[in-house]
Formats: structure tokens, sequence, C-alpha cells
């Protein structure tokens, strides 16, 4: 099929070459021939004149018997009412007609133009001129011009499929290349010309476009590969205590059980929910868009954290409007103050404020900070810097991705530097509210 859309394509460029140079070649033909025409018959009118001059300057001097002796020409002479009272031997077929503007006609079965010349005494000379080997000369020209035009379309057809097919071949090639990388051999790449021409930048395209899908393919591997560990997890402490109580029932109390599973339950629900919403980041679904207050949303962080007995500076509030998802913003800010109050050891800050243009969220602890080589790497997914600590203490390692997710669906960014506090500062910029 793709074989035979290349063809398909090759045949219309050439199709499409051919048929603007048939079209320039004709154009040009035709108004070549017409100005050979023209050119001809004017040339010829103008001899014929010249010698109807000459004759009529002879019959002046010797007399309407003058045209009698002329072997070649045809000529008759008129007297003033228009009889004829001479004629020369080639003119003994009829009368010539007095016709103005030298049209071709046929005189004596011969084409012919016939131009007249006043005479002295009133009368009038009439010359005509066969125009026999004109007609000869123009159609031999008009064949030859016939037989150059298809002979020139024919060579530009040739040449155009010929240099077209060489052209496309690079393209099948890269084509035929791709078609051959699966989703399990997305580590292969297109070999790129050393041409510098635009097959060359379509070959750097497509492995640039591969490098994109084999980047994809594998952080969607380890993020599956992540996603079912963490969903085990909970799964096998649920398992481990059922077994437990089914083996030794009296040493593990309903209750017990029940607490388990409800708080496993509780941590599988909020990783499905965390999953879902990157999901829908990921596709970026239609997100309600609506005049937000962050400094609403920050404050009420902080008098969230300050109910569960940490210590919370939320001095550096101030009004800004920005435009975007309340709950995912509401989202966001929580995300950072829960990472802040959990790697805190003593304070928190969260600050709001507007400037050039656009609104800052700042959220600092003064816990151990964010190493620089870390800083890009605590954003992707299921990452934590401290393997060792709880899951329960150290999260699902999905907060921070989904506070990058979410900033950057809402126009803004996400940066991570070091704290007044002394630990880390997380800053969100978002375009404000117009």
């Amino acid at each position: 099929m793709a074989e035979r859309r290349r063809r398909s394509l090759r045949a219309r460029i050439t199709a499409a070459a051919t048929l603007v140079v048939a079209a320039a070649l004709v154009v040009g033909a035709l108004a070549f021939y017409g100005i050979l025409s023209v050119s001809i018959r004017d040339a010829t009118v103008r001899a014929a004149e010249t010698r109807a001059e000459q004759l009529a300057a002879r019959v002046d001097a010797e007399g309407p018997g003058a045209v009698s002796d002329l072997d070649d020409d045809i000529a008759q002479v008129l007297d003033a009412g228009g009889r004829v009272v001479a004629s020369s031997e080639e003119a003994e077929g009829g009368d010539l007609p007095d016709v103005g503007g030298a049209p071709v006609i046929t005189y004596d079965d011969e084409p012919v133009i016939v131009v007249r010349e006043d005479l002295d005494d009133g009368g009038t000379l009439l010359l005509a001129v066969s125009v026999e080997d004109d007609q000869s000369t123009l159609a031999t020209v008009a064949l030859l011009l016939a037989v150059a035009v298809v002979a020139v379309v024919g060579l530009v057809a040739a040449i155009t499929w010929w240099v077209v097919g060489r052209a496309l071949r690079p393209v099948a090639r890269i084509r035929a290349e791709v078609d051959d990388i699966t989703a399990d051999r997305l580590d292969r790449r297109v070999a790129v010309p050393a041409s510098g021409d635009e097959i060359a930048a379509l070959a750097g395209t497509m492995n640039r476009m591969l490098d994109r899908l084999d980047a994809s393919a594998t952080a969607q591997r380890r993020f599956v590969s992540d996603a079912s560990h963490e969903l085990r997890s909970p799964l096998a402490t649920i398992r481990q205590h059922a077994e437990l109580a089914q083996l030794h029932p009296e040493a593990t109390s309903v209750d017990d059980l029940a607490e388990v599973v409800h708080d496993e339950g509780l941590r599988m629900q909020e990783l499905v929910d965390a999953l879902l919403l990157l999901t829908r980041l990921d596709e970026r679904a239609a997100l309600r868009r609506e005049s937000v207050d962050l400094d609403d949303l920050a404050l009420a962080e902080v008098k969230r954290l300050r109910a569960g007995g940490a210590v919370v500076d939320g001095s550096g509030i101030h009004a800004a409007r920005v435009r975007g998802d309340a709950r995912l913003l509401g989202q966001l800010v929580r995300n950072l103050a829960d990472n802040a109050a959990r790697h805190a050891r003593s304070a928190v800050a969260i600050g709001v404020a507007e400037r050039d243009g656009h609104v800052m969220l700042t959220v600092d602890d003064d816990g151990g900070g964010v190493p620089p080589e870390d800083r890009e790497r605590i954003f992707e997914r299921f990452v934590r810097l401290d393997e060792a600590r709880a899951r329960d203490a150290g999260g699902s390692g999905l907060g921070l991705a989904i506070v990058r997710a979410i900033a950057e669906a809402e126009g803004g960014g996400v940066r991570v530097g070091d704290s007044p506090l002394g630990g880390a500062r997380f800053e969100v910029v978002l375009p404000v509210a117009s």
C-alpha cells in the first residue's frame, strides 16, 4: 500500500510538472507561429507593394501594354471605369478582384494576395503575388514545432519521473526503517544522510520523535512497575494479616484485622486516586477555568497544619488571584504543605505574592533540604530520596509529581531551591488572573 502511494505521488508530481511544461511549450509554440506568420505575410505584402510601384511607373511611362510583356507576374491594368485594359500572360484566368487589406484569396487555383497601385491617368494597376511558398513554409514550421513540443514534453516527463524517483528513494528507505520499529524496538534509529537537505531534516525529526516515544515508553514501563509495586505492598499486608488470622485466630483480634484492612485500603485508595489524577493531567483533560484566590487556599493550609500541631508562618501570604481549577490548585498547595510538614524539624513558612504579572507560591521548611543533584529527580513519579524511610512517613512518591503536573497544566511551573529557614524552598509560578 505504501509503495503504491509512493508511486502515486511520483506519478502525480510527474504529471503536474509535465502538464506545466506542456502548457508553456504549447503557448510558446503558438505565439512563435503567430509572430512568424504575421512577419512572413508583412514581408510578402511589402515586396508586392514595391513590385507594384515599379510596374506602375513602367505603365505610366510606356502605357498599359507594358504589362502584356510580363511572363512571371500576375498583373492587370484597369481604366478609370474599372474595365481591364491590359493583362499579363499569367493574369488571363479572369479579372483580379480589387480587395483592400491584401487578404489571401484563390486565383486560378492558387493562393494569392492582391495589391493595387494608382496610375497617373486615373487607372489602377492590380498585382497578385502567390503565397503558396509562404504557406508551405508555415506548414513545415508548424510540423516541426509540434514534433519538438511532443519530444520536449516526453523528455521532461522522463527526466521528472527519474528525478522524483531518486528524490523519494531516501523517503522510502526512512519509511521502511520506521515501519520495522516496533514497541519493543524503540531503541532503533533512522540513518541520517549526510546531504544536509530536507531529507536529512526529516530523518532527524523522525529520530527525535523516536527519542520521545522511547523515553515515554520507558517512563510508562517504569511507572507501571512502580505502581504495581506500590499496590502490591498494601495487598500483601492485608493478605499476611488475613492468613495470620486464619492460622492463629486466637492471636488476632477482629479489631486489629479491621484496622489493618482499613489503613491499607485507605493507602490503596489514595494511591489509585493519585494515579487517576496524573492520568487526567497527562491526557490534558478539560480543566475548569475560574478565578481562584490562591491566598485563601494557602491560608486554609496554614490553618490545617496549625491544627495538627505544626508551627507555620503565614505572614508572607498576600492577596493574589489566578485563573484555573480551584480543586487542582488546592491539591497542589496541600501536597506542598504536607511535604514541608513531613520534612520540617520545627517550622514551615507559606507565602503568596504577585510579581511581574505572575503569582508566586512559596513553601519553606527547616529540614535537611534537597541536594542540588536531586532537585529535578524529586518531581519524578514514585521517587523517594530516602528509600529507607517508612512508607507512612515518606508517602507514595507521587505528591511532588502531582504538583508539577498541576502547575504545568495551569500554565506555570515549579522548582526547588534553598530555603531561608535552612531547608528546602518550593516555588510555584502561575499566571495571574486577567
